[in-house]
């Protein structure tokens, strides 16, 4: 089943961040795409500067391909679109796919938009409703409003929590246990 977004979507990125102590963790990851006009990559999309964007090559569907070196705890995604700029280079159909390489890869969320301008957040669940576990994220545009070719994003953010103890402090407690003789000694009693 689709997530839909309407409207105009109001999100202060920072405050968000802050208030929610999330990390943005893309600069960790290896990014690359199905396709880019010369002078509108990965390099535009990553600049932390929504007048720059990456714009499509071909035909769709679009993908931006997200690796990272080890397995990352992803709780969204925010996605920056500017549909009174962009109109048909905008996206309406996205699906965001996890997984730990090209060939697993299992959709997570699929949402529809309509007329985004600004931030949409996208947080990223597995069926156990819990943060997505993954060593790679795909986005794929699956089509753009007004039956557009090429698209336009402006910027995209990965969070992740700050620390493992926000994620569950109970667990994160609990000592770990050391079975061999020589460990024991770090054992707390």
């Amino acid at each position: 089943m689709a997530t839909k977004f309407t409207g105009l979507q109001t999100l202060d990125v920072e405050k968000f961040e802050k208030e929610k102590q999330l990390r943005e963790i893309g600069s960790q990851a290896v990014w690359s795409l199905s396709s880019c006009k010369p002078g509108f990559g990965i390099q535009q999309l990553r600049e932390p500067s929504t007048t720059k964007f990456w714009q499509s090559d071909d035909a769709t569907p679009h993908y931006i391909n997200i690796q990272f070196k080890r397995k990352m705890l992803i709780s969204d995604l925010c996605i920056y679109m500017d549909y009174k700029n962009d109109e048909s280079y905008t996206p309406n159909k996205i699906s965001i796919r996890a997984g730990a390489h090209f060939h697993d890869l299992v959709e997570v969320e699929l949402i529809e938009l309509h007329e985004p301008n600004g931030w949409v957040r996208v947080p990223l669940r597995n069926r156990s409703n819990r943060m997505v576990k993954a060593f790679m994220l795909q986005i794929v545009i699956v089509s753009n409003h007004q039956n557009g070719k090429d698209t336009h994003l402006r910027e995209i953010k990965i969070h992740s929590p700050m620390s493992q103890t926000e994620l569950n402090p109970h667990t994160a407690l609990i000592p770990p246990k050391f079975s061999s003789v020589d460990m024991m000694q770090f054992a707390i009693r």
